[in-house]
């Protein structure tokens, strides 16, 4: 039998993982009123990463994120159907095992009542799955504790392809990230067992083998582990050296790209790979994002590409994140839905190599839209994406980022147009350079001159054509950082024991449910932007207001219909560091109200023709040979 799924629990005694591996909201007493365990009593019951002991009397149900069994996902994906659910228990206790449809309606499929030291099977055929579903089982203990010693989901169906995975992680000065990645590795067997080789390719000067730990867990591993060093060439460089290696290893059926500042669920790279063992055809499997700051917070569930406005965004993307803390697998009918994706982040996805090697590596775009860009790509040579539920990791949120106004601005900016350059079949792009000038306005009224010029920069160099991506790779980053020391509001000011004022205080906005509830719409907003264009094109600001910030903001009440009514505003960073102070500048205005109305008539006349030189010049891009020269290594 070949093992689909493991059943395990948290390898961190956490309360507030708890809720994704065992659902706190069903241990209850039978034949008196309910009584919902806290997290702690509840962890005091796990035994180990296998084993758990089940209170008399009460319920735990394992109809959650990372111990439920996706069969919708299976079912459409593989040829696999029937399935063996095997549950070990000891002592006296009932298991109940349950469906759910697409829509979330719970179905009881089996009971079995036990005794003693007990091997439980139950066989599913998972041909009811085609629009959503999980399985999942409930144990009950009767009047004394039970023991429950473990569970797993097995297959006597063999899978289409049976090499392992080489996995790539890119770092870039996060060496304590690797370590804790490594060392989870390596105290995973289970998981060793489908893995080629590690590589870590490490772009900074903290460096991953320089840490006191790493010698220790490099023993451990032994030569499944090899460090690569190299220049910092980002994520898609990170991320192709990963798969020009990858390429290399005739072991290696495909390559797992995972991120640096992730905490692992070893069980989830497991399950990421033996799915794609089963794919019938080649499929990229991505994993979900928890937020590693906020544990029971998945980000998305599925992740798509708009093709009008060419913009990415979640699917449901008003009910996400979803707090599992809040809501369970089991009362959340959204998430019983089979749902497609376009592309999945590269925190961590399964590349098959068949598809590497028909597609070619990532674009040489640094960061952002690299790994949308990669499944479009892959997508349109018959590839399929996959966001498989119960396959995720913990990774830094963006709560506490405003990646659209550093340095980063330039390449959302960039690589997004780029990316409908190369994918986009609506004329022209649709509306996206309606939406980028809008962007360039709202930047501009908001006194964000200095992502604004990094705005202008990526439109002057998507229009120089495609050879400027692997041209600029290397120095893209350090140029934009540069930039910043001719923009006064990009310094972060800290405050000292003496805090920062402004003259007219800190605005306050009654309605505190969302920060959108005043914004302009309609006529509203055209009288509003073109009264703001005005106003700035015209008056300079008030010396007063030059000297020091009118106004103060929070960072959620900064918006870009509230700040333009001020000379100056005095506005806190989005990770709570310190304040930024934004003044009007209008020779500053002017000339980049003139230039976004330049670049944009420009690369709307161009659009086809910069398309084609794109999509011509694509193949060379991510070949694995111009990547290997930039690696300076043989193909």
């Amino acid at each position: 039998m070949h093992v689909l799924q493991n059943v395990v629990f948290p390898l961190d005694r956490d309360p507030d993982l708890l809720p994704l591996y065992v659902d706190p909201e069903t241990w209850s007493v039978i034949d008196r009123e309910p009584v919902r365990l806290s997290s702690r009593a509840q962890l005091g019951n796990i035994v180990d990463r296998r084993s758990a002991r089940i209170v008399a009397g009460r319920r735990a149900s394992f109809g959650t994120y990372f111990n439920a069994f996706p069969a919708s996902y299976w079912q459409h994906s593989t040829a696999v159907r029937d399935i063996t659910l095997t549950v070990r228990t000891s002592g006296p206790a009932t298991i109940l095992v349950y469906r759910s449809t697409g829509t979330g309606v719970k179905q009881r499929l089996k009971t079995r009542e036990v005794e003693g030291k007990t091997t439980s099977s139950f066989d599913f055929t998972l041909n009811q799955y085609s629009d959503g579903g999980w399985i999942w089982f409930d144990i009950v203990a009767d009047e004394k504790a039970a023991m429950f010693e473990g569970a797993e989901w097995t297959t006597s169906q063999e899978p289409v392809r049976t090499g392992k995975a080489s996995l790539g992680i890119t770092t870039f000065n996060k060496p304590d990230y690797c370590v804790a990645t490594l060392t989870s590795l390596a105290e995973s067997p289970e998981v060793l067992d489908l893995v080629d080789r590690i590589f870590v390719v490490d772009q900074g000067d903290h460096r991953v083998d320089a840490q006191p730990e790493f010698a220790e867990v490099a023993a451990s591993l032994g030569e499944t582990l090899q460090i690569i060093t190299q220049s910092n060439l980002g994520g898609s460089g990170g991320f192709s050296r990963a798969m020009h290696e990858t390429l290399k290893r005739p072991e290696s059926d495909f390559v797992q790209l995972l991120d640096d500042d992730v905490r692992i669920e070893p069980e989830s790279l497991r399950r990421s790979i033996v799915f794609g063992q089963y794919c019938t055809e080649p499929t990229i499997v991505g994993a979900h994002m928890f937020d590693l700051l906020d544990r029971p917070k998945l980000h998305a569930w599925a992740e798509v590409v708009d093709e009008e406005p060419f913009m990415w965004r979640t699917l449901y993307q008003e009910k996400m994140p979803h707090d599992f803390s809040r809501a369970n697998l089991r009362q959340t009918p959204l998430l019983h839905m089979r749902l497609d994706a376009d592309y999945n982040g590269w925190w961590m996805c399964l590349i098959p190599v068949e598809v590497v090697r028909e597609v070619g590596l990532s674009l040489p775009a640094f960061i952002k839209w690299d790994d949308a860009e990669y499944c479009l790509r892959a997508r349109e040579a018959g590839y399929s994406t996959v966001s498989l539920p119960g396959v995720a990791l913990w990774h830094v949120s963006w709560v506490g980022k405003d990646d659209q106004i550093d340095w980063q601005a330039y390449f959302h900016a960039r690589n997004r147009i780029v990316t409908a350059l190369l994918h986009s079949d609506v004329p022209d792009g649709g509306t996206l350079l309606r939406h980028s000038r809008r962007m360039d306005l709202k930047q501009l009224m908001m006194m964000q001159y200095y992502a604004t010029e990094l705005r202008h920069r990526a439109l002057r160099d998507v229009l120089k054509g495609p050879q400027h991506m692997r041209a600029n790779l290397a120095t893209a980053l350090p140029d934009a950082r540069a930039l910043a020391a001719s923009f006064p509001e990009t310094v972060v000011h800290k405050e000292a024991g003496v805090p920062l004022r402004s003259r007219r205080g800190r605005q306050a906005f009654k309605n505190l449910g969302t920060p959108e509830h005043d914004s302009p719409t309609g006529l509203r907003l055209r009288w509003f932007t073109a009264s703001t264009l005005f106003s700035h094109w015209l008056h300079t600001p008030r010396p007063a207001n030059v000297a020091q910030p009118e106004v103060e903001f929070s960072k959620s009440d900064a918006m870009w219909w509230r700040v333009p009514h001020y000379d100056s505003a005095l506005v806190s960073a989005a990770d709570g560091s310190g304040k930024n102070i934004y003044t009007r500048d209008r020779a500053q205005f002017r000339r980049m109200l003139r230039e976004s109305v330049r670049l944009h008539h420009r690369l709307r006349k161009e659009w086809p023709q910069l398309a084609a030189k794109y999509r011509a010049a694509l193949p060379e891009l991510v070949s694995n040979d111009a990547w290997a020269k930039t690696f300076e290594v043989d193909a």
